[in-house]
């Protein structure tokens, strides 16, 4: 494995004094990593490096073709000021499957865990000590090519950034209110729609808008064919509780596979809930609501863990679900997932990597 180097800063923020007001994605460490990538050279030059500003020419093709992928996990202190890192492999794992879609050279997924850790046992005073709040880990790969042309680059970039956060919504676990989409689409099969990459995000952006218009935190997809089928939430997996069985959306190739999504079928598997992966027309989901059958609805994702719906809006019509509060499956799964994350619950599946 390559060696990592480490490049000491001269200068250093001053770090949060009210852990309250961290909000999420807004500021960010002292340091960051690199490396980069080059055709015949592969992969080199591993770095910790203090946090500083790209300069990238105005031809670089990210700009043009959209060539990046990212990914997002976190960093837990537990109660005895330990860290701990919460399926990283698993991240790095599926932003490989990202670099694959989007034709971006394959990295070494152990050398990219060690450079994380290398990073976080530099900024390990970053990361805050509230209950609740944790250091969001941003890994992401650009295309570095200064040149035009709709083709694979040459060159890439990729870097770690790290950002002390609260809450992810200003609500916390409040249930959030959503709009169903169906008017636009975000991806369709054969797409790429599974990948994490930056273009899933800016097709949702319009219908987000409208939503916020509207007085809604997020936008539902339906399926991109049809426009018939729930798929996921913008930033979130969506789960329901339909007659005491948690269902959520198979992975049909224009879903992205979840982290958390994962884990909190795993996780209810274990605690003795029965759960199903298939198509959910959005159509059922009000008939079962409309027929008493629809006892919750919850968001899965890095950021939030745990969202609950207290409210969808579907062509004109606004269901309220569970009294617009928290279901107790929900908030069951939430309380174990984020009990295993900050080191406070057993992980019986080993999803846990204690670095501190």
């Amino acid at each position: 494995m390559q060696e990592i180097r480490f490049e000491k800063a001269t200068s250093f923020k001053q770090k949060p004094q009210d852990e309250s007001k961290l909000g999420f994605g807004k500021l960010f460490t002292d340091y960051m990593f690199e490396m980069d990538y080059e055709a015949g050279k592969g992969w080199h030059d591993p770095r910790v490096v203090p946090y500083h500003n790209f300069s990238l020419d105005p031809a670089t093709s990210v700009f043009h073709y959209g060539q990046e992928i990212f990914e997002g996990l976190k960093c837990y202190r537990r109660k005895d000021g330990g860290l701990q890192l919460f399926r990283a492999k698993d991240n790095f794992a599926r932003m490989n499957r990202s670099a694959e879609r989007m034709a971006i050279p394959q990295f070494d997924e152990e050398l990219a865990l060690q450079g994380l850790i290398k990073l976080l046992e530099v900024e390990k005073d970053w990361v805050p000590h509230t209950a609740g709040t944790s250091l969001y880990i941003r890994p992401t790969i650009i295309a570095t090519d200064p040149m035009l042309g709709v083709h694979a680059a040459k060159r890439y970039k990729f870097f770690i950034i790290l950002s002390p956060s609260g809450a992810y919504y200003a609500g916390g676990l409040a249930p959030v209110e959503i709009y169903v989409e169906d008017k636009y689409v975000r991806a369709v099969r054969g797409g790429i729609g599974f990948a994490k990459t930056g273009g899933n995000y800016a097709a949702s952006i319009r219908a987000g808008e409208i939503a916020e218009e509207k007085g809604y935190t997020q936008v539902l997809w339906l399926d991109g064919v049809e426009q018939k089928y729930v798929e996921e939430v913008g930033a979130m997996n969506m789960m329901f509780v339909l007659d005491g069985k948690i269902v959520t959306p198979m992975l049909n190739g224009s879903i992205l596979p979840g982290i958390t999504r994962d884990s909190i079928l795993k996780l209810a598997k274990h605690m003795g809930y029965e759960t199903e992966e298939r198509r959910i027309a959005i159509q059922e989901i009000f008939d079962a609501a409309h027929s008493g059958k629809l006892d919750e609805a919850f968001g899965t994702g890095t950021a939030a863990v745990v969202s609950p719906v207290g409210a969808l809006c579907w062509k004109d019509e606004k269901l309220v679900i569970n009294r617009g509060e928290i279901g107790p499956i929900a908030q069951k799964l939430y309380d174990t997932l984020t009990g295993i994350q900050f080191g406070e619950a057993e992980d019986p599946f080993g999803w846990v990597l204690k670095i501190d």
